[in-house]
């Protein structure tokens, strides 16, 4: 698929449901050292009423997802990964602007997340939406037990 085209306003954005879990579990187990299971999914997408998780589709195919938990007026990130074959355009962007869209529709003013801080390419991406670095989770991370750097966006809604 052309890079042009998945630019293009083609790639649409759709609630998680059970149909793109199988897509999803494959971009979650080439994206994270330690995956979510299965059952993990299902029980935010089927019954966590705070959770609210987006796929980034062309046709039927999953490019990319995330997925946040609303606390009041808290939107809190628990993940966005993209495929790796789709990587580099734009389409993490856009799925933060859809979880941010979202999360204002859903009564949010903040936004947080923790990023590994190894991950560049994301902290790059956070900082030029206007996330801050607040604080860190000392050995958040299990697999390595790397630290976790904390970010917010206060105002979502400007």
């Amino acid at each position: 698929m052309a890079v042009r085209s998945l630019e293009s306003p083609e790639i649409g954005f759709e609630k998680m449901g059970p149909q793109h879990l199988d897509q999803v579990m494959a971009i979650e187990a080439c994206s994270f050292p330690t995956p979510w299971p299965r059952q993990t999914f299902e029980f935010e997408i089927f019954y966590n009423e705070l959770a609210e998780y987006v796929v980034a589709v062309v046709g039927t195919k999953v490019l990319g997802y995330g997925g946040m938990w609303m606390v009041l007026d808290d939107a809190h990130i628990t993940n966005v990964a993209v495929h790796p074959a789709y990587r580099d355009r734009g389409i993490g962007r856009r799925l933060m602007l859809e979880l941010m869209r979202r999360a204002v529709l859903r009564g949010g003013r903040r936004m947080t997340l923790e990023v590994r801080p190894s991950n560049h390419a994301a902290r790059h991406l956070y900082k030029d939406l206007g996330f801050v670095e607040r604080g860190v989770r000392p050995k958040y991370y299990q697999d390595n037990n790397e630290d976790a750097i904390i970010m917010w966006k206060d105002n979502l809604r400007g």
